[in-house]
Parts: structure tokens; sequence; C-alpha cells
């Protein structure tokens, strides 16, 4: 694989997959803008398992918090930690069911056109505005319920559509409930955990079943590259989430969605 290639895909999947502006829709895209030959399901691990250390890492003491609480749920006992680790659990239930129903139907292939991109960004990119503008948001995840959990779970959905970004929808969900910016952006990345296990799982059974191990190196470049550009951008969106709205995110994508759009139809 062309090394312009792998850094591509990496910094992509790096940048994109915590911020609210679609992994899969940006990925999408290179392979339609590039022509480039598919990465194979190797360097689909290799990225995703970057992005997803970087998240253990930079939540590192929530990640640890969890695990004790889920050893105190496995002796009876309910935690604060635990409870939250319930709710990561039972808001990735409908991700993992919509997605097993997509990819074994042949839907996934349908929803990778770049018209389908276009709108997803610019109607999703107005839904997180205005969820962003909407109602008080003060609330922290020591309030949330396991209706809010359920309700930021079903949102994260609507992510199987490129374009219409899995922590993009998730922050809106959480935003509508009422949760300060960085508590709903908290929640949407500490939900990538169990989503990126599970796609990285399905992807892992694939690459078993073709035995296509070929491309050691270049996974390992990947994984590298990812988890250096998602830890970055974690802590920095994370930073500007103490000072800043969600608007710029909107900006550009219903400016990425308009072009799109006028690239496909003129």
């Amino acid at each position: 694989m062309p090394i312009s290639q792998l850094i591509v895909l990496a910094i992509i999947q790096g940048l994109t997959e915590f911020l609210p502006i679609s992994s899969s829709g940006h990925l999408a895209l290179v392979d339609e803008l590039t022509g480039w030959a598919d990465q194979g399901v190797l360097i689909d691990v290799a990225i995703h398992v970057g992005s997803l250390f970087a998240v253990l890492i930079y939540f590192r003491k929530d990640v640890g918090a969890l695990i004790g609480g889920s050893m105190a749920l496995l002796r009876g006992q309910m935690t604060d930690a635990g409870r939250l680790a319930l709710y990561l659990i039972a808001a990735s239930v409908p991700i993992f069911i919509v997605g097993f129903v997509v990819v074994s139907t042949g839907m996934v292939d349908g929803l990778r056109g770049v018209a389908t991109i276009a709108w997803a960004n610019m109607i999703f990119a107005v839904l997180l505005y205005w969820s962003d503008r909407a109602g008080a948001t003060t609330k922290t995840l020591a309030e949330m319920s396991w209706g809010q959990a359920v309700i930021v779970g079903i949102s994260q959905a609507a992510a199987v559509i490129p374009g219409a970004s899995r922590s993009g929808v998730t922050m809106m969900a959480a935003r509508f409930l009422g949760f300060d910016r960085r508590e709903g952006a908290r929640f949407s990345m500490l939900l990538a955990i169990p989503t990126i296990l599970g796609a990285g799982a399905a992807a892992t059974l694939e690459l078993a079943e073709t035995g296509n191990v070929t491309l050691q190196s270049d996974a390992v470049i990947a994984a590298l590259l990812s988890f250096l550009v998602a830890w970055a951008a974690i802590a920095v969106f994370m930073r500007l989430l103490e000072s800043m709205s969600l608007t710029p995110f909107v900006i550009y994508r219903v400016v990425l969605g308009a072009a799109l759009l006028l690239w496909v139809y003129l």
C-alpha cells in the first residue's frame, strides 16, 4: 500500500472518530475522490485499534473507575462507576443491532454514496446546532438516568449512515437532554469504547477467516499514526469545549455537505 494512502487513512480516522464530523463519511469520501484500492480489513482493524487506545489512555481514570465499578457489580455492589458502566452497555445495544442488520443485509454498500454523505452532514449538523442551543445544559453524568442513556444509545444507531457522525449524534442527544458540553462529549467518547471494540471484533473475525495478515508493518504504522492523531484530537477538543460551542463543527459540516451536493448534481 502506498505510504501516502496509509498516512491519509490513519490521520482521517484519528482526527474524525471523536470529533462531531463523521469518520465514516470522511473515509468513504477518500475512496470516492481518490480511487485508491480498498485498504483491506487489517488496516481497518489497525486504525480502529489506534483510536481505541487513544480514548482508553486519555480517559484512563474513567476507564479504571469503570473497571472497578464493574468488578463491584459482580460482587453485588452498585457504585456510581458501576451504574455508568451499565449505562454504557445499555447505550451500546442499539448500534450493535442496527449495525448487524445493515451489514448482514448488504445495506451498508448503498449508504456510502457521496449524496448520502452530503445530506447526512447537513441534516445532522443542523440538529447538532439546535441541540447545542436548546434548553438548560448543566447536567453531569452523575445525574444520568437509564432512559437518558438509552436515548443516547438509540441516537448512536444513526451513525450507520456515513456523514451522520457517531460522536455528533450522541453529543446531540446529550445536549437535547440538558447535559453540559464536556459531559456530553465525555459520555460520547466513553461510549466509543464498546462500539469500536465491537467493530474491531467483527473485522478481526473477517480477517481470521481470510487469513490475510501480510501487511503487518503497514498495520503497525497505521495504528500508531491513528493513536497519535486521535489522542491529540481528543485533548484539543475537550479543552476547546471549556470555552467554545459546537458551532464551528456545524459550519464545517454544512459547507462540506453543500460542496458535495454541488459536486454531485452540477
